[in-house]
C-alpha cells in the first residue's frame, strides 16, 4: 500500500478554526475534539509560551483533552485558550464534574510581535472566535497568512530585516484505514528545506535580499562573537489520527513526529527557538506505532513546506513564491 494524500478535514472527530487579525498580523488556529483526544506532546526548543502544556505529561491523571490552540502574541496571547474554553463549555464539551464541564484545553504560542501590531495580541475573544469558526460548514481549511500563521515569518539569524514571510501550512495522509495528517505555523530562527529533495526553499535573506543565505553559517559567525540572539521564534505544530494509541504511545509519536521539523528546518531546536508538537489519537484505527510516527515525520515535513510555499509576502516580508 502508498500514502494517499488527503484532505486534513477528512480526519474525523476534529474540527479546525482560525481567527485572524490582518491589520495586527496575528491570530489562532484550533483543533477542537469533542470526543477528546488522547494528547502527547514535547518541547525540544528553548524559548516556549505554553498554557496546561502538562495535560500531555503521562503521569498527569488525565487522559484526554478536548482542544489544542496554536496561537500568535507569544506569552501575552496564552489568554486565547480561554476563549475556546468557554465556547466548548457553553456547548456541553469537556469533563463533566457535576455542576458543568470542563473543556481541557492545552495552548502554545509563537512570537510574532516584530511583524504587525506589538500591543494588538491574541485575547479571550480571538480564541472564542476560533472555536465557533471551527463549527462552520468548510471543504478546505485554509493555509498560509491565515489563523496563527498570520504573522509568521523565518529565517531571522540578523532579526526580522533579513527575514521572509511563512505561514500556516497543513498535510495528510492515508493508507488503508489509517490516517495522519499534521497543522504547523512556521516561525523559526533557521531555513526551510524540501522533506523530498532536501534543496533550501526560503530563510535567511542575502543583504541585496534577492536571494537566499544561509543560516546556519550565520550562526557559526557567532562562535567567536558574544551574540545574543533573536529569540522571537517558534515553529507549533500538531499531528492528529485516528489510529488507536495510549497517552504514553502518543507522546512518542509526537517526538517522532519533531523529526518533521529536523528534516526541514536549519537550524533547528536553537534556545531561541520553542519549537513543539502535539499529538492527538482521535480514532479507533488498530496501527503500528512506528509506522504511524514515521508517518507523522513525514507530514509534518511536507505541511513545513506547505506553510511556506503557501505565504504571501506581506507586512514588508518577501514570501518564497515571490522570491
Amino acid at each position: 500500500m502508498k500514502l494517499q494524500e488527503i484532505n486534513i478535514l477528512d480526519i474525523e472527530n476534529i474540527k479546525l478554526g482560525h481567527a485572524t487579525n490582518k491589520e495586527a498580523a496575528t491570530g489562532v488556529t484550533t483543533v477542537i475534539c469533542e470526543r477528546g483526544a488522547k494528547v502527547g506532546a514535547c518541547i525540544f526548543g528553548g524559548g516556549p509560551a505554553n498554557r496546561d502544556f502538562s495535560m500531555a505529561d503521562p503521569l498527569t491523571a488525565t487522559q484526554v483533552i478536548h482542544a489544542v490552540v496554536l496561537g500568535g502574541g507569544s506569552a501575552f496571547g496564552l489568554d486565547a485558550g480561554g476563549g475556546v474554553q468557554e465556547y466548548l463549555e457553553k456547548k456541553g464539551i469537556g469533563l463533566d464534574v457535576g455542576v458543568t464541564r470542563v473543556p481541557l484545553v492545552s495552548e502554545i504560542n509563537l512570537f510574532d510581535l516584530t511583524v504587525g501590531k506589538y500591543d494588538v495580541r491574541p485575547d479571550h475573544q480571538m480564541g472564542y472566535e476560533a472555536a465557533a469558526n471551527a463549527y462552520e460548514e468548510k471543504t478546505e481549511f485554509p493555509v498560509g497568512n491565515v489563523g496563527v500563521g498570520t504573522g509568521a515569518s523565518h529565517g531571522k539569524a540578523y532579526g526580522i530585516d533579513r527575514a521572509m514571510k511563512s505561514g500556516f501550512g497543513t498535510y495528510a495522509v492515508q493508507i488503508g484505514e489509517l490516517k495522519v495528517g499534521a497543522i504547523v505555523a512556521v516561525n523559526c530562527f533557521g531555513d526551510v528545506f524540501d522533506i523530498d529533495d532536501g534543496h533550501q526553499i526560503s530563510g535567511l535573506l542575502n543583504p541585496e535580499k534577492n536571494g537566499l543565505d544561509n543560516s546556519e553559517w550565520a550562526l557559526y559567525q557567532t562562535v567567536v562573537k558574544d551574540t545574543n540572539l533573536f529569540v522571537g521564534n517558534t515553529s507549533i505544530g500538531a499531528v492528529i489520527t485516528n489510529g488507536d494509541f495510549t497517552k504514553d504511545e502518543m507522546n512518542k509519536i509526537s517526538r517522532m513526529a519533531h523529526g518533521g521539523y529536523v528534516r526541514t528546518i536549519r537550524p533547528v531546536n536553537t534556545t531561541a527557538d520553542g519549537d513543539s508538537v502535539f499529538a492527538l489519537s482521535v480514532g479507533d484505527v488498530v496501527a503500528n506505532l512506528d509506522m504511524v510516527g514515521t508517518i507523522a515525520s513525514y507530514v509534518m515535513g511536507k505541511a513545513v513546506n506547505n506553510a511556506v510555499l503557501s505565504a504571501e509576502s506581506e507586512y514588508g516580508l518577501i514570501a518564497a513564491k515571490d522570491l
